[in-house]
């Protein structure tokens, strides 16, 4: 996730200091960023950075908008809308986005997803992405709780919230 000779972020420092965790959390954090998941890399950040948005992690909101927004060409109004909008945001012209952002909104509220919304999910999804979304979601909200309950500070160039607010017509 860092380029080639940078300093590790804060988020693997903090967790740096109780080797036994790191141990058992690198296994699951290394799939979650894998080719191995079998969501897109663009659909996983879209529901990283939904996630995250949701939990209030302006850091690892930041840090994975400053690393994968460009490469998974989110545009603006898109990172905006993660943050700010929904799922009926004119920019998300694709179901499968849409859905996404659904399913993260519907998890962080109730932690459930009601029957209706899992069987248009089950529509556009197969059973092992399904199971990767639930998860994926669920490892970004245990990340955000540390993140923003140990204070971490934003990692330089980062973007926040307010430097995403939309666009007004």
């Amino acid at each position: 996730m860092m380029p080639a000779g940078a300093p590790p972020i804060g988020l693997f420092r903090m967790f740096a200091r109780n080797p036994p965790m790191t141990g058992a959390m690198h296994g699951w954090g290394r799939y979650e960023l894998s080719r191995q998941l079998t969501l897109s890399l663009r659909e996983r950040e879209i529901v990283i950075d939904r996630t995250c948005a949701r939990c209030g992690c302006e850091y690892e909101w930041g840090v994975h908008v400053m690393t994968y927004a460009d490469r998974v060409g989110l545009t603006r109004e898109q990172t905006a809308s993660l943050v700010h909008g929904g799922a009926t945001d004119a920019c998300w012209a694709s179901e499968r986005e849409r859905l996404l952002i659904l399913a993260v909104d519907s998890l962080h509220e109730r932690s459930d997803i009601d029957d209706a919304l899992w069987a248009r999910l089950a529509s556009a999804f197969d059973d092992l992405q399904l199971m990767d979304l639930l998860l994926l979601c669920g490892w970004y909200h245990a990340i955000s709780f540390a993140a923003r309950a140990a204070r971490l500070p934003h990692e330089p160039g980062a973007p926040r919230f307010a430097d995403v607010v939309p666009r007004t017509r």
